[in-house]
């Protein structure tokens, strides 16, 4: 197959893969999926500065907006999608654009990824200005709704980034403020990049994200106190949070959560301080919403 793309080329491994039993099959996925993580490894730079790039973003009030199409789109729709119930925030601060509108992420609209005109304008609608960073996810490095994306988002002041799974051009590589290249290789299906591609996918988007939600003062040890309790699963998640974190019984847990009206980061400091919810509030204010900060500069009987 004359394509330069890695995500184009074919994997001789499983050059007669029709003719496998049902356990050949699973141990060659299975064999081809061990190097995802390898190669996502490989870019932890790159990946780190991504993580500072987003977490500038929101420090500046800005957002993360992913552009994808098809596989990569619907990642980057999924990753964001998982934000506010993960760590409470706003739906609007990470938001993930695909080619074909959310219809396209139950049927089939890659035709949509072609224009790179539509790309723009979802730019202009979303508003994207300079505290904004945007992040196009392409497997094939090549679509070019995500490139008139990022151009548009460029000319309107944000910084930008590009996700990809094949081998990035020198223009790439200057016009962009990072640039993350997964190279997990040939797919087992020729050019099926739902499979390695969209796994080293979803590993960097997870990464980006909780890595930003962390620098923002989302997490507690590795507790993720800003979840939305609004469900049983979640206020029992919640309750089992403040029991462990504050050594205290679940009757008690549960009474501070009422009495912070569901949010767990006012719950922990004033049954770490003492104090009311309204200054409680204030202590996390001027901690930027570190609960690690409050804890480290405050103990009980000092306010």
């Amino acid at each position: 197959m004359l394509d330069d793309r890695l995500t184009e080329q074919r994997n001789p491994l499983s050059s007669e893969m029709d003719g496998f039993t049902s356990l050949e099959l699973v141990d060659l996925i299975n064999r081809e999926d061990r190097l995802v993580a390898e190669a996502v490894s490989r870019q932890r730079m790159e990946i780190a500065r991504t993580i500072d790039l987003v977490t500038e973003a929101f420090v500046a009030g800005g957002r993360l907006i992913y552009v994808g199409a098809g596989t990569s789109g619907r990642l980057g729709v999924l990753d964001a999608s998982e934000m506010p119930p993960t760590f409470g925030s706003n739906p609007e601060l990470v938001k993930g654009i695909i080619a074909g509108g959310y219809a396209a992420l139950v049927s089939s609209k890659e035709s949509e990824e072609d224009s790179p005109r539509k790309g723009a304008a979802e730019m202009d609608m979303c508003n994207v200005g300079p505290n904004d960073f945007v992040l196009g996810i392409a497997a094939s490095g090549t679509t070019p709704f995500v490139h008139g994306a990022l151009d548009r988002a460029s000319h309107r002041g944000a910084k930008t980034g590009l996700l990809l799974c094949t081998i990035p051009t020198e223009e790439f590589l200057k016009k962009y403020e990072i640039v993350v290249a997964i190279l997990v290789g040939p797919e087992v299906i020729t050019g099926s990049t739902r499979m390695k591609a969209g796994t080293a996918t979803k590993m960097v988007l997870n990464t980006i994200s909780t890595g930003a939600m962390v620098k923002t003062g989302k997490v507690f040890g590795n507790f993720m106190v800003d979840l939305q309790s609004n469900c049983e699963k979640l206020r029992d998640r919640a309750e089992r949070m403040v029991v462990t974190i504050l050594e205290v019984d679940q009757a008690d847990a549960s009474a501070l959560i009422d009495r912070a009206e569901g949010n767990i980061k006012i719950a922990l400091t004033m049954g770490r301080l003492g104090i009311g919810p309204s200054q409680a509030k204030s202590l996390l204010d001027e901690a930027g919403g570190f609960v690690k900060k409050v804890f480290d500069r405050y103990e009980p009987g000092d306010v």
